[in-house]
């Protein structure tokens, strides 16, 4: 079986240089390169989307790659893909970078200017490695899952629009319909989901910073179990200590978590810090929260054109939430979508603080009525961003309807 080797390299000399050099590899099934880590990590995800079995045994990730340092790049796909072998090709051979790069996850290591002797054994030894591996796990969903879970990101256009309530209730329907779900508080400063919750622990995510290699069990000790399920991973209490957050441990983070739990949420606050830009570049939806108010819209199109300056997010890869809407204001959520140039959620969330007044003060959002036209809209949202994990009633419906003349009609309708 030939060898899948996935070029990761930003420059265009360095692909010629190193496509022309895979393609005379014994056994050696090159496929097209991409150019930036973003690109990697998402072709990475699609082909573990469609089956284990697509993905390549190897990927070489040359050191100019970008905008992701390259090492921090091989941590992610060696926790989101662990049975893919990395290959750094860089210009230090020194025993510092070799050791960092075997830290962050990399299988071998290649010197540059690339030599075909070098290339070969390397690429050799790491397919083999990768294909034990497989072997061993058996294909394991569980392990060799690639894409692991879904991170949602939550953002405030300004100050009191609501992303923590926002990112509190998408968490708690996601737990409650039985996917095991994460809530960080990245809002590293001003952090308010322990007062929202009225919990009190001493860990928070600081504890993670400074650690490589984040464990289940290192997971475990710092975050706080609630009695919802949800594992909470707090803001630090004394809010300078968030600095301590980099946005290289925010990305450890995030993936840590992302391979423990089926559904991953941040609050990122309303202020951008590195360590939020790294978790809303990392999400697979990024959300944005505003009100329709003159100053919160306008603020939501400043954050969308920063994010999209710093090459955070692209606008049209963001999803505005409209909180406290309702059919009297003059701002519409559509005029909304035209002036931010984002995503739209089908879901408007109400404007009824009556419904939170006494639920907020307590410290208890998470015993909301179920009849709260807030709450509703909040789980509908979750339902909407695909968190919600349908009954098995509710899948066996589905299938018999798709089955039957009225998924007959449907197909028919789409053209299949």
């Amino acid at each position: 079986m030939p060898t899948r080797i996935l070029p990761a390299v930003g420059d265009a000399d360095a692909v010629r240089t190193l496509t022309t050099l895979l393609s005379q590899l014994p056994d050696a099934e090159p496929v097209p390169p991409v150019a930036d880590s973003t690109q990697l990590v998402d072709t990475l995800a699609r082909l573990a989307a469609e089956s284990v079995d697509e993905l390549p045994e190897v990927v070489v990730v040359h050191e100019r790659i970008g905008p992701v340092p390259a090492l921090e790049l091989i941590r992610e796909v060696a926790l989101r893909f662990p049975a893919v072998g990395v290959i750094l090709v860089t210009s230090d051979a020194g025993p510092g970078l070799f050791a960092a790069a075997m830290d962050s996850g990399a299988r071998g290591l290649v010197t540059l200017p690339l030599g075909y002797e070098e290339l070969a054994m390397r690429v050799q030894a790491v397919a083999q490695w990768s294909v034990g591996v497989r072997r061993h796990l058996g294909h394991g969903p569980d392990v060799l899952g690639g894409a692991g879970g879904t991170v949602v990101t939550v953002s405030g256009a300004k100050g009191g629009v609501g992303a923590t309530l926002a990112a509190i209730q998408v968490a708690l329907a996601a737990q409650a319909s039985g996917r095991p779900t994460a809530l960080v508080d990245m809002d590293l400063q001003t952090g308010d989901i322990a007062s929202y919750l009225d919990i009190q622990f001493r860990r928070s995510v600081v504890d993670l910073a400074t650690i490589t290699d984040i464990s289940p069990r290192v997971i475990a000790d710092a975050v706080f179990r609630h009695d919802t399920g949800l594992a909470l991973l707090l803001a630090p209490g004394e809010g300078e200590r968030g600095e301590e957050v980099t946005d290289r441990a925010a990305r450890q983070i995030v993936s840590a978590l992302r391979s423990r739990y089926e559904v991953v949420v941040v609050d990122c606050g309303a202020q951008l810090s590195g360590a939020g830009a790294a978790a809303v570049e990392m999400a697979d939806t990024a959300l944005l929260v505003t009100t329709p108010d003159v100053v919160a819209v306008r603020a939501a199109k400043r954050t969308v054109r920063m994010w999209d300056r710093l090459q955070i997010r692209k606008a049209e890869e963001t999803t505005v939430v409209v909180n406290r809407h309702t059919r009297g204001t003059e701002i519409q959520p559509p005029l909304i979508q035209r002036i931010t140039g984002t995503a739209l959620a089908r879901t408007a969330v109400p404007a009824n603080f009556r419904e939170l007044q006494a639920a907020v003060d307590a410290g208890r959002v998470h015993e909301l009525d179920a009849k709260s036209t807030v709450k509703q809209a909040l789980w509908a949202l979750a339902g909407e961003l695909g968190l919600v994990r349908a009954p098995d009633g509710a899948r066996r419906s589905r299938a018999r309807n798709d089955r039957g003349p009225v998924g007959l009609r449907r197909r028919r309708e789409a053209g299949g």
